[in-house]
């Protein structure tokens, strides 16, 4: 098998390139990690010649290209069916799939007023509308899910759903946005993973600052 090698952007701000990493990590499965930095104000030129849509994430495998970060962990799971990216229950994979659709689709409040960033010290800023209707919405899902699974995660073993949904989990811990007791549970089993503290260990020590992303 050609190796994969997986596209980044920036540690501390790319939410997208988080979810196939650390679901990639998690699993076990083998890959090379390039990093190119957003470092101009549209992204970065490098990204053009290596991806189809000019942005990151994007996997390489020999000739294949897979953007976007939903696509790279289903082909991911493909590749390595018995590393555990999804639930081993068809019911739980529909779900699971479900909710990972829901986190690109929707949202769009929270991922717009707060962005991803693995340095910003936890403080609260002033909340556009939908934002907390947004954290609600996610507060079910983890907390119905976990309770049926019995945790520590989403489906009880980390999962391409947990994946998905990591750059949020960054979200309400550093807005301080959380307050329920079950999503606090959730969000500490989350940042005590080994995946998470290994990304996170990279992040803080990035220098690039992007403004825009500076909430």
């Amino acid at each position: 098998m050609e190796k994969l090698i997986l596209y980044i952007g920036n540690k501390n701000y790319s939410s997208w390139s988080f979810r196939p990493w650390i679901a990639l990590t998690a699993a076990g499965i083998p890959f090379e990690e390039v990093l190119i930095p957003f470092d101009f104000p549209a992204g970065n030129p490098k990204f053009k010649p290596i991806s189809p849509t000019g942005k990151v994430p994007v996997l390489h495998q020999g000739d294949i290209r897979v953007w976007e970060s939903l696509s790279i962990i289903e082909y991911a799971a493909e590749l390595f069916p018995e590393n555990g990216i999804w639930p081993k229950a068809a019911a739980d994979r529909a779900v699971a799939r479900s909710i990972s659709m829901e986190m690109i689709s929707g949202f769009r409040a929270l991922r717009n007023a707060c962005p991803m960033n693995m340095r910003r010290p936890k403080a609260r800023i002033a909340l556009p509308d939908g934002v907390m209707d947004d954290v609600a919405r996610i507060e079910t899902i983890w907390r119905e899910l976990r309770a049926k699974s019995g945790g520590p995660f989403l489906f009880g073993e980390f999962s391409g759903a947990d994946a998905m949904f990591a750059p949020v989990v960054n979200r309400l811990d550093v807005y301080d946005l959380a307050i329920d007791a079950e999503t606090l549970a959730y969000m500490t089993a989350m940042k005590s993973h080994p995946a998470w503290l290994k990304w996170q260990e990279a992040a803080l020590a990035e220098t690039w600052i992007v403004p825009e992303d500076e909430a």
